[in-house]
């Protein structure tokens, strides 16, 4: 199977099953020295395991992550960093009636016909589950980058018809409320939603936005390696994921060039700045040094308990309904996810970036020359007369 690999320098490629021995993923391009423990990655994980609320599927995880390779002593290596997370509450007997089946929504169909088998035991490779792999290296990705001074940070703006009101947009609840809401009152209207979904047997989609702050001017490139084409494909990887926009998004689309044009203007320390951010961070495909915001929508979790009709791998039409364990709605533990997807693509690039001028390559090389006769001159000293 291709297509398990993502980036250029900062590379990652994740592996394993939903119901098979466990999830895991190696990352290739960490530079050296970055402190890095199990704590920092299990952080992330907790945020995207199951059965936090009844909102989430109760799948008894810990999801607990072991470092493998690529640390010594809390710093990385330079080598591959490897990590694993052992699955431990798979019941695989709540998928026996769907192994003849096509799920409507889910990939089972696609897959077939592409490969001619598929493991029906909650999706294999196309299960949410994969998504442990990402963020695992999303969270490696994230220290790297605020090393930086780069931060990367994502929310739930909407559980289907509700939405996060701007005005009582509030940072510290996002942690207070079981859908990662910024927004107390919006936080209680989802919950409604979803409680009278759930008694339907039904399910919801919403949308995650999120924004990375910090970043320099002139990450991505012109052409084919732009930003945002690059966090498209990224974001848009994620199984659920059927829309992406940045900055005004399809809003843009509505929009007089006269309003949608971020006018430029000298700031007090006497550099550009925009006086408005419709372009949400990024112009030309690099970035603009502005706050940098995009959005992913959701599509509801296909696995319902509500009747359904579909077809049998033989021809057959027949009546369908799931068992199991499933979210009633993805998105508040997508948001995790699409920090990582953001956290790995804004990494990738900025290393990518740093061959884009020579006199900063000059002056890299020649910092590091003057550094290493320093240390050489350091070394002499403290073994002189030994």
């Amino acid at each position: 199977m291709a297509g398990s690999t993502l980036g250029t320098i900062w590379k990652i490629t994740t592996w394993g099953e939903s119901h098979g021995k466990g999830i895991g993923v190696v990352i290739d391009g960490c530079p050296a020295g970055l402190r890095l423990k199990e704590e920092d990655i299990q952080e992330y994980l907790d945020r995207r395991k199951p059965g936090q609320s009844r909102y989430a599927t109760q799948r008894n995880e810990g999801d607990k992550v072991e470092l493998l390779s690529g640390v010594f002593e809390g710093r990385t290596t330079g080598t591959p960093i490897a990590m694993f997370v052992h699955n431990q509450d798979q019941r695989s007997k709540d998928y026996g009636n769907i192994m003849n089946l096509y799920r409507p929504g889910h990939a089972d169909y696609t897959y077939d016909q592409k490969y001619g088998f598929r493991d029906y035991r909650g999706g294999g490779r196309s299960s949410g589950r994969e998504t442990i792999g990402r963020v695992a290296a999303g969270a490696v990705a994230a220290a790297f980058l605020k090393a930086l001074g780069i931060q990367v940070r994502a929310w739930t703006r909407s559980v289907g018809p509700v939405e996060v009101d701007p005005q009582r947009f509030c940072w510290e609840e996002r942690e207070k409320n079981r859908l990662y809401m910024p927004d107390a009152q919006a936080a209680a209207s989802a919950e409604r939603y979803l409680d009278e979904l759930m008694k339907r047997k039904d399910s919801a989609g919403g949308v995650v936005e999120c924004e990375i702050l910090g970043l320099p001017v002139g990450i991505g490139e012109p052409v084919f390696e732009k930003l945002s084409a690059n966090l498209a494909k990224a974001v848009m990887s994620i199984g659920a994921v059927k829309g992406f926009e940045i900055g005004d998004g399809f809003q843009a689309a509505r929009s007089c060039g006269s309003e949608n044009n971020d006018a430029f203007g000298i700031g007090e320390d006497g550099g550009v700045y925009k006086k408005t951010n419709h372009s949400g961070g990024v112009l030309g495909g690099m970035s603009d040094g502005s706050r940098l915001v995009f959005r992913a929508a959701f599509k509801p979790t296909p696995s319902i308990a509500s009747l359904q009709q579909t077809v049998t791998r033989d021809g057959e039409e027949t009546s369908l309904e799931i068992k199991g364990r499933h979210d009633p709605i993805i998105v508040p533990r997508a948001v995790v996810v699409v920090e990582a997807m953001a956290a790995l693509t804004a990494a990738d690039m900025l290393l990518l970036s740093m061959s884009s001028r020579l006199d900063r390559i000059q002056t890299f090389f020649a910092y590091s020359s003057a550094l290493e006769e320093e240390q050489r001159e350091e070394y002499e000293k403290e073994t002189e007369g030994q």
